[in-house]
């Protein structure tokens, strides 16, 4: 796919013009990303019958994304996830962050990067990159952040977002995307008969505000165990602590893959045929199954309900800065964040 394609997306509430910008391959795969927020709008997968599906969650225009709390599609920074406290400490310096989520910062506080408007730096008919400046002192952290954002859809059926950044004081990057996966459709209902493979054998258990304890807990004989495939709603329900605390599944899995970008993890809709393996070089990812969406207005007309997608956040561990036995999210001064995550879509046999 060679043709460029930009369409209005719409105003926000400052009265910029945002846009929706298409990129895909020659196979029939398609995303449409905004510079509203560096977000992916939808994400049209070839089914193998004939049929493309949106398999994303969404909103149909700016408005949407400024109203919604959800992240749909979000690239999330300067620090995805959450810091318990809502702050931390580099240096010896202690910075203060929004308390946006139980006294804790989640998603980096009020001032999201999803909800800024981000500066399309190169676009072409198959990948589109994006360009912030995060300012020293923006949303609480330190330095100055020089951040790049690229989206890729290539002839495998795959979106790879690739994730660069050089601040110039040590800080934290932390950066991910939160889209929100269904796929027999974005408006087809839940997703609790999706078969999830996770390349795991621990997670990390939080307390009551999703805030790790800083245990590294193996998966074995817990309904955390997705190694050799589980539906997700066979034991989301169960009557285990951290299922508990977080409404259904919205934990880190400590990954395997060393710091190497490798295939961690999978999932199999059980009624469109599609697969989606995901690849990262990140340490860690959270699996979130919409646990707390509330029949949520988003576009086409749709209604999204509790468990109607999956997340596949790939990160540092939560509050890794506070836990010396997690892989580190310091980024040092002059230091590039370089760090690629990769969705490939296949069909069922």
């Amino acid at each position: 796919m060679e043709k460029q394609d930009v369409t209005v997306f719409g105003k926000t509430g400052n009265n910029e013009e945002a846009h929706l910008y298409t990129i895909g391959n020659d196979r029939g795969m398609s995303a449409r990303i905004s510079d509203f927020g560096a977000t992916l709008v939808r994400l049209f997968v070839p089914d193998g019958k004939g049929n493309t599906i949106d398999v994303v969650h969404g909103y149909d225009d700016p408005a949407g994304y400024e109203r919604g709390d959800g992240g749909f599609g979000a690239t999330v920074g300067r620090n995805a996830n959450r810091i318990g406290g809502a702050r931390f400490e580099i240096n010896g310096v202690t910075y203060h962050l929004d308390k946006n989520d139980n006294g804790n910062n989640l998603h980096s506080g009020m001032k999201y990067y999803h909800k800024r408007m981000w500066e399309v730096e190169e676009y072409e008919g198959d990948h589109i990159r994006f360009h912030l400046l995060s300012p020293d002192g923006d949303q609480g952290y330190p330095g100055t952040l020089d951040v790049h954002v690229t989206y890729t859809v290539d002839n495998e059926n795959t979106l790879n977002i690739h994730y660069e950044a050089v601040p110039d004081q040590d800080t934290i990057v932390n950066m991910t995307n939160h889209s929100y996966f269904n796929l027999n459709g974005h408006d087809s209902g839940t997703v609790l008969n999706h078969k999830v493979i996770l390349n795991a054998d621990s997670f990390t258990p939080a307390d009551e505000e999703s805030i790790p304890t800083g245990e590294i807990r193996s998966v074995e004989g817990t309904p955390m165990d997705f190694r050799a495939g589980r539906v997700l709603g066979a034991d989301i329900d169960a009557d285990y602590e951290p299922l508990r605390f977080g409404g259904g599944y919205d934990h880190n899995w400590v990954l395997k893959n060393e710091g190497k970008f490798d295939k961690v993890a999978e999932v199999a809709s059980d009624k469109s045929g599609l697969v989606m393996e995901v690849y990262t070089d990140l340490p860690g990812v959270q699996m979130y199954t919409a646990n707390f969406l509330d029949n949520e207005p988003g576009k086409d007309g749709v209604s999204y309900i509790k468990k109607s997608a999956v997340c596949l956040e790939t990160q540092y561990y939560p509050d890794a800065v506070h836990h010396e036995n997690f892989p580190g999210p310091i980024c040092k001064k002059g230091e590039k964040y370089d760090t690629r995550t990769a969705y490939r879509f296949l069909t069922q046999g």
